[in-house]
């Protein structure tokens, strides 16, 4: 989940700076554009062989995070661009400074807008983290393989950890709801 918390704000700080000055935008949206156009896989095992220093698990956190904000900026970039122009210009007719204007007047907004998207980004993170096992990450379906191979249980184990899948997804799901149903979705 911590991929997820990264991906969440650094897809929010990517989908503001695409909104800034052109030296900001241009090079951002190259970026983005760039990780949204290489696979998830790809990305993992260059990391890891380019930063061999640091932990597996602390790639796969990054590199998940990283790879998953520049869809989560699309979405925030959605939310915000659904908040009309009035809001803005009535930010700017009450002096409020760009700090305010955003904190205050269109984040509410734009969050609101845009959180089933954030929720369904989060849950393809969790379904995504198998991935890891390339890296050496000793994640659930690595380690149900291993156990399978050793106790020749292939059915069992796989129908477990899909269930734990399935039982760690689904109430994030209903929490999404939740949140949905009470910001007046």
């Amino acid at each position: 989940m911590l991929g997820s918390l990264l991906a969440a704000v650094l897809g929010l700080l990517v989908a503001m700076a695409t909104r800034g000055p052109a030296w900001l935008r241009v090079p951002v949206r190259a970026v983005a554009e760039f990780i949204r156009s290489t696979p998830l896989l790809v990305q993992l095992v260059g990391a890891f062989a380019l930063f061999n220093t640091v932990s597996a698990l602390t790639i796969g956190i990054v590199v998940l995070g990283v790879h998953y904000s520049t869809y989560m900026s699309e979405a925030y970039r959605a939310g915000i661009d659904a908040v009309p122009k009035g809001q803005w210009e009535a930010a700017r007719a009450l002096s409020l400074s760009p700090g305010r204007t955003w904190r205050a007047v269109i984040l509410p907004q734009a969050v609101r807008n845009v959180l089933p998207a954030l929720g369904n980004y989060a849950i393809a993170m969790f379904k995504e983290t198998p991935l890891l096992a390339a890296i050496t990450v000793g994640e659930m379906v690595y380690e149900a393989r291993e156990y399978a191979s050793a106790h020749f249980v292939y059915a069992e184990v796989f129908t477990l950890a899909g269930l734990i899948f399935l039982v760690a997804s689904y109430p994030t799901s209903l929490l999404m709801r939740k949140l949905e149903n009470r910001l007046g979705h």
